[in-house]
């Protein structure tokens, strides 16, 4: 059984938390893209360099904020800065709607750029945080699910009132005050969690769990510790090859459909069986898979799909197989893979959980779009074809996760369970422990 005693209402709560996450974000995602691309889609490249930059500058702000805070009350104040944001853009956007193109529209995509991967990397470390190695097997698809069906109503409600087919016409800055909303509600979740595994507690044994004093200790974790540098690794090849085939996605739908009507109907049938594929591993096979290959094997799922997809496109460069390598991927990516990664970082200290993990979340996978989407004119000007060197790419993710589930399985101690909050956590992956 996947729910045992006393795990319900934790995962409610886990769940309605990633729920308002999502809601939000995908309130604001479509308001972002058609932003980023007002004066053209070759501005994308500059406007992912900025996020890079900004991601620079954040890191070592969140870590100095983590280092100096509990996590009761560093976790809602991320949410109730990024909320306050919000609040700014939308009285800039209603007093000026005609500036959505221009600067203002570009910093508010760069802006929700960083706040996209900080909320959701913050999530996830509580999750490592408060449930068991065997819990997240259990349960991480269950709390994922949730964050699916937050996605899928947020974008069904901007859908909805941006056209004005449900009678209402919403502009951005009401959509920016209803994601604001969702961040608040998410707060309330996330404290009715905190006060169910008593992280209130201000015994000796709770705070020797919180995040030490020095905001570096995240990086430095990084530099000792060979599990963290290939989750880098991992982490980075994954983003650069999911940069190669936006950038395919793009030349190939732009060549299969004449109208932008068309072009649209195409990425909403995309997205539409990408959210009914994630919905439905979740629900039935992403915990039993978990259990079945563990999360060594379950890290390769990704890497071969991607290998052998690029393989496909370089054969048959059409919308059909692109339809079918991007919906598996995606899919597969939110179902199974991203639990899985959340599951690596459960024995860790929580200054890898906190610190290291947010910079791999954000710095390290913006680095991956940075890389990604500069690579292909580099490429034409070596006159290698973009889809060699994905491939190239992809091999090299397979033999990265192979290499961190050999480095798991080494590891892996018997007694999965975390210790109990009294205790100290067990770092069971530090360097000096690996062989």
């Amino acid at each position: 059984m996947l729910l045992r005693p006393g795990e319900g209402r934790a995962l409610l709560w886990a769940a309605g938390y990633f729920f308002c996450l999502l809601l939000a974000l995908y309130l604001l995602r479509p308001v972002r893209e058609a932003m980023g691309i007002a004066r053209g889609a070759d501005k994308l490249p500059w406007l992912m360099t900025t996020t890079l930059v900004v991601m620079l500058v954040a890191n070592p702000l969140y870590a100095a904020l983590v280092s100096r805070l509990r996590r009761r009350r560093f976790i809602p104040l991320v949410s109730h800065f990024f909320a306050a944001n919000l609040l700014v853009f939308a009285v800039l956007f209603f007093a000026l709607p005609e500036h959505g193109g221009s600067g203002l529209g570009y910093a508010f995509y760069v802006w929700l750029s960083v706040f996209n991967l900080f909320v959701v990397s913050v999530f996830w470390s509580l999750m490592a945080d408060v449930f068991s190695e065997d819990q997240g097997k259990r349960l991480f698809g269950m709390v994922s699910m949730g964050g699916s069906l937050g996605a899928v109503v947020g974008a069904a409600v901007t859908e909805g009132v941006s056209s004005g087919r449900w009678g209402i016409k919403v502009e951005p800055a009401g959509l920016m005050l209803l994601a604001a909303l969702g961040l608040e509600l998410a707060v309330f979740c996330m404290l009715r969690l905190a006060a169910r595994f008593g992280l209130s507690s201000s015994d000796e044994g709770q705070r020797l769990r919180e995040p030490g004093p020095d905001f570096k200790a995240g990086l430095r974790e990084i530099g000792r510790s060979r599990y963290l540098q290939l989750i880098c690794a991992y982490m980075l090849l994954f983003t650069i090859t999911s940069t190669f085939l936006y950038l395919m996605q793009g030349d190939i739908v732009a060549t299969s459909f004449a109208s932008g009507a068309e072009r649209t109907a195409a990425f909403a049938r995309l997205d539409f069986w990408t959210n009914v594929l994630t919905l439905s591993v979740q629900l039935l096979l992403t915990s039993r898979l978990i259990g079945a290959v563990g999360v060594s094997g379950v890290l390769l799922v990704l890497p071969l799909l991607t290998t052998a997809g690029f393989g496909a496109l370089a054969l048959w460069p059409g919308f059909a197989v692109l339809a079918l390598v991007q919906v598996l991927r995606r899919g597969l990516h939110y179902a199974v893979d991203r639990p899985a990664r959340e599951i690596l970082y459960i024995p860790l200290g929580p200054e890898e959980r906190y610190k290291s993990k947010a910079f791999i979340d954000t710095f390290v996978f913006r680095g991956g779009d940075f890389l990604g989407v500069w690579a292909p004119a580099f490429f034409s000007a070596l006159a290698v074809p973009v889809t060699l060197a994905a491939l190239g790419c992809s091999a090299a993710w397979l033999a990265v996760a192979g290499w961190l589930g050999q480095l798991v399985k080494r590891s892996h101690a018997p007694a999965a369970d975390r210790p109990p909050h009294g205790a100290p956590p067990l770092s069971r992956w530090s360097q000096k422990e690996i062989p």
